[in-house]
């Protein structure tokens, strides 16, 4: 399963990647998060692996963990899942578009247990829940003031 998104963000590349590559804002812009747990020390970096809880479809929490695979700030960032029962990675890659960002998101992996005919509309609800997700998370880095302050590493 392969799913493309693009999105435009009206705040610089460095905000939107330190934004999105933040665990400690994971849940407020991927609302079905119920819990995020950092793994290892220090700033997001290559490496950097996080414990998420996700409220699923049906109302069952599942665990996964994920792992920064690719970290290569301001341009792209690649979120591997190492651990959990949807091995569905997300790369996002970032461009300066006018005083903005192009944000371009590249999903791809297998739903284990979906039916081969269910498959499509399993991707169909993915992609639109990630569309919803960078919605929210466009919201929330245009109307944070404090955003592009104090997050550079």
């Amino acid at each position: 399963m392969r799913i493309e998104q693009s999105f435009s963000v009206s705040r610089p590349p460095e905000v939107v990647f330190d934004y999105l590559t933040n665990p400690a804002n994971l849940a407020a812009w991927q609302t079905s998060k119920t819990s995020v747990e950092q793994l290892t020390a220090g700033a997001p970096q290559l490496g950097t692996r996080v414990r998420e809880r996700t409220k699923g479809p049906r109302g069952k929490e599942f665990e996964q963990i994920v792992e920064f695979t690719a970290f290569d700030r301001p341009a792209r960032v690649h979120a591997h899942i190492v651990e959990g029962p949807y091995p569905v990675d997300g790369t996002w890659s970032f461009a300066t578009e006018g005083a903005g960002t192009r944000v371009d998101f590249v999903a791809e992996g297998e739903l284990p247990g979906v039916p081969r005919f269910l498959q499509p509309l399993a991707k169909r609800l993915m992609a639109r829940q990630m569309a919803g997700y960078h919605q929210n998370l466009r919201r929330n880095v245009e109307t944070d003031e404090t955003s592009d302050q104090g997050n550079a590493r």
